[in-house]
């Protein structure tokens, strides 16, 4: 193939994450955003090495599995992935991404598939909408941004991974802001009043949580922060007096005047209630604040860690110790805690790693909150903290941000010489690699099996669980 030239093929397979496999004659392309079975057209912008890349032009032919989609979006946004496809199908495209970058490790015995969300609409607990125009100079806006571009907001009024009270405070913010001609704070100019709209749901509880993120470039010359004050009161008293289904727990104004498109805080400023709200999961509650991070799927949530802790009982059985084995647990890149404390019974203690210094605090008032006093939570990088932490670990769960552990805190992992370790991934690739290092080092999969935290999206969560072999275990 060559750069700059147009042609046409079939999608034969779709690689993790979202890379179709495009078959032109005796050539393949990837061309991402294409579906299996599509016939597309595509640019060719990259060869390297005889692999070449393209860019989607045009979809001639549908997949002979795709529907109609359910959002009005779907193909603007940039959100969605497989939204025109059955659930069913998306599953098993999900799973053969895996199992491919997987079957390298001989997984045959041990593959026990892809388990699917509860809900695969309206699952979202968390979303930042962007505000902008759709087009150049056009009307406000307040949505996601448009497939492939950095500037255009789609409005998502129709969203469907959300649910109603989302769509209800996304269009009536959109329509308060536009009616008073509110600007948007321009990303090149670097001018304008509105960044984003956050808003959190428990789907346990029904709370809700929603910022309003501005600049401090006050939208009116003359009245300056006062009128702009009068305005965001207003805004407030607006979301207050929408008949919404779930409880709105707090409504907070953020202050942000940098100069990344990053959703974060100079300054917060409560407008109503509290800063956070409550969210359930397996019996244990949890305090989620503004910025907390936490699963973005509850109920999917759910199945992820209860697949976690069925594989922590499953090794100490096959330890001979039971179930509720007297035994120290590392968490490590522990987050707000949540496995940390969901591994409380089957542990005498359980120590959470994390870097992040605010989510080891929320992970602290949790654990107090559920009444956990084995739970020990440390704030420091995994690489520093195992080099300083005294006890030693009869198990490791390994929890790491999408670009997995940092390949020298591997062997200090390692040296501990544990006989499980459980690895969650939010990334397989990145999974891919960590596993050829600890399967070098006398490590064999025992069980692994792939989790839909995201439908729709080309996202995929898979959890792993690694046990020594018997003549290496120190």
């Amino acid at each position: 193939m060559k750069k700059g030239q147009v042609y046409e093929g079939v999608v034969e397979r779709v690689d993790f994450p979202n890379k179709g496999v495009v078959r032109a004659g005796e050539e393949t392309c990837i061309v991402k955003m294409s579906l299996p079975g599509q016939k597309v057209s595509f640019s060719v912008n990259k060869v390297r090495k005889g692999k070449a890349e393209g860019r989607l032009l045009e979809v001639l032919e549908k997949a002979p599995l795709e529907c109609c989609s359910p959002c009005s979006h779907f193909g603007l946004c940039g959100g969605c992935t497989y939204l025109s496809l059955p659930y069913e199908e998306q599953l098993k495209i999900k799973e053969g991404q895996v199992r491919r970058l997987l079957d390298g490790f001989d997984i045959q015995n041990c593959w026990e598939g892809i388990k699917g969300s509860p809900v695969q609409y309206g699952y979202r607990n968390k979303m930042e909408f962007t505000f902008g125009d759709e087009y150049k100079d056009g009307p406000l806006s307040l949505g996601m941004h448009r497939r492939g571009s950095f500037y255009d907001v789609v409005e998502v009024s129709d969203c469907q991974i959300v649910d109603q009270d989302y769509r209800s405070i996304l269009s009536n913010t959109l329509a308060y802001f536009r009616e008073r001609r509110i600007s948007y704070f321009h990303r090149l100019r670097h001018e304008g009043f509105l960044r984003h709209l956050l808003v959190r749901k428990a789907v346990k509880t029904g709370e809700i949580l929603i910022a309003l993120i501005t600049t401090t470039q006050w939208p009116y010359s003359d009245g300056g922060e006062q009128e702009a004050q009068a305005l965001i009161e207003g805004f407030r008293d607006m979301l207050l007096s929408l008949p919404l289904q779930g409880k709105i727990a707090g409504i907070l104004h953020i202050l942000n005047d940098s100069l990344a498109d990053v959703v974060q805080s100079d300054e917060t400023r409560l407008l109503y209630g509290q800063d956070y709200f409550y969210e359930e999961l397996l019996g244990l509650k949890f305090k989620i604040s503004t910025f907390s991070f936490f699963q973005t799927n509850s109920l999917g949530a759910e199945v992820l860690y209860d697949t976690v802790r069925e594989y922590v009982r499953y090794a100490c059985a096959k330890e001979n110790e039971g179930a509720h084995a007297r035994r120290v647990v590392f968490d490590l890149y522990s987050g707000t805690g949540t496995i940390t404390q969901l591994m409380a019974e089957v542990a005498e203690k359980v120590i959470g790693v994390e870097i992040v210094e605010e989510a080891v605090e929320a992970a602290r008032q949790n654990a107090c909150l559920n009444g956990l006093d084995n739970c020990e939570f440390i704030a420091g990088d995994v690489l520093k903290v195992l080099d300083e932490v005294g006890e030693k670990p009869d198990l490791i769960i390994l929890d790491p941000p999408r670009d997995g552990i940092h390949p020298k805190a591997l062997p200090k992992i390692i040296a501990y010489g544990v006989e499980h370790i459980v690895y969650v991934s939010c990334k397989p690739t990145s999974l891919a690699r960590d596993l050829e290092v600890f399967l070098e080092n006398d490590y064999r999969i025992e069980r692994v099996v792939a989790v839909d935290q995201f439908p729709w999206t080309a996202n995929v969560e898979t959890v792993c669980l690694l046990q020594k072999n018997k003549f290496t275990q120190i």
